[in-house]
């Protein structure tokens, strides 16, 4: 499934084409994979609507890809031919500059995005260079395991982040595909906190009590206590101001966002410095993935293990899930079938 142009979804429905593409040749340091399965994610809505559009088209998009590992170019060394692997947002960074030396190959300003900058998963398959391709614990079936890469990986990123403490509250707002991960990590992770979703769907609300959320309710409730930390998954505005009224003084917001939509972004005007962001609360943004994160975070989630409530899709109705996406008919997370 190609996407050709960055279009809008509202006029033009079935932005990505089924087509037949030349099987990809891995390079030296590449491996070849045949794509079993590959999760659907808002960042995809961002490249079609062009908040974070391709450098060239057509391109592939998929970011959250399982399958196993059919060729593998010269210099490859650890992975064989038979291997389940997965391939997450980052599909290579420069390795040289000084983020990536400290490991925060996410910031590199030379960073490429699978399903952006290279072809992705929306494809039977792919090539991805070996050291951005990880084993796949056996736990997982290959659509469990697809949404760890993204809602997984990134959401893990946005707990680090968040600095919070065992016993801490925090706040999670928007409970689609991450929100639903990210609740399981801090329940395992840190078993004395409370955690208060935020949610404007009631089906959500309710799937969040049932996953183990102290409490539960609208974006613009009142909770019944201030808490440390929130991470916003959401991709508009409101539930931003919302939240930092919702913070404890010294308490940090984290936006696990690529992009906001414009829509209501005349609401940040709702901010009051005194009441939103005084007495030194934080805003802090996640950037992309490092490749540490997607694997220390399927060691736990391997531990715990997380299993994602999953919705399948064909390949080809890939148009299909991307518009229930934007339509917020979400209930864990969507994964195309590769046949």
């Amino acid at each position: 499934m190609i996407l050709k142009s960055v279009t809008d979804l509202e006029h033009n429905p079935d932005p990505l084409v089924l087509t037949n593409l030349p099987e990809p040749l891995p390079a030296d340091d590449e491996v070849l994979i045949r794509v079993t399965a590959c999760g659907v994610c808002h960042t995809e809505l961002d490249e079609i609507e062009g908040r974070t559009p391709p450098p060239r088209f057509p391109v592939v998009p998929g970011h959250q890809v399982i399958g196993k590992v059919t060729a593998t170019g010269k210099n490859v060394k650890e992975l064989k031919p038979g291997d389940r692997v997965g391939v997450a947002w980052i599909f290579s960074s420069c390795g040289k500059c000084t983020y990536c030396i400290k490991g925060y190959e996410n910031l590199c300003p030379d960073f490429k995005a699978t399903g952006r900058d290279a072809n992705g998963g929306y494809a039977e398959y792919l090539t991805v260079p070996e050291g951005s391709a990880y084993r796949i614990p056996e736990i997982f079936t290959d659509v469990q395991a697809a949404p760890l890469l993204c809602a997984g990986a990134v959401g893990y990123r946005s707990v680090t982040l968040t600095g919070l403490k065992n016993g801490q509250c925090i706040g999670l707002t928007g409970f689609g595909a991450a929100g639903h991960i990210v609740l399981q990590i801090i329940r395992y992770s840190y078993p004395d906190s409370k955690i208060f979703v935020f949610a404007r769907s009631e089906n959500e609300r309710a799937f969040a009590l049932e996953l183990g959320a102290s409490w539960a309710g609208d974006t613009t409730d009142n909770i019944p206590e201030q808490l440390d930390s929130i991470i916003d998954t959401t991709p508009v505005w409101k539930p931003v101001v919302e939240a930092l009224k919702n913070l404890k003084p010294g308490g940090r917001l984290v936006i696990n966002a690529i992009r906001k939509e414009e829509a209501d972004k005349d609401y940040l005007l709702n901010i009051d410095y005194s009441r939103h962001l005084w007495m030194e609360k934080e805003i802090k943004s996640v950037a992309n993935v490092t490749r540490s994160d997607v694997k220390e975070f399927l060691e736990i989630a391997a531990r715990i293990p997380i299993i994602p409530e999953v919705q399948e899709y064909r390949l080809e109705d890939a148009n299909f899930a991307i518009n229930e996406l934007k339509e917020r008919k979400i209930r864990g997370a969507k994964v195309l079938l590769i046949d």
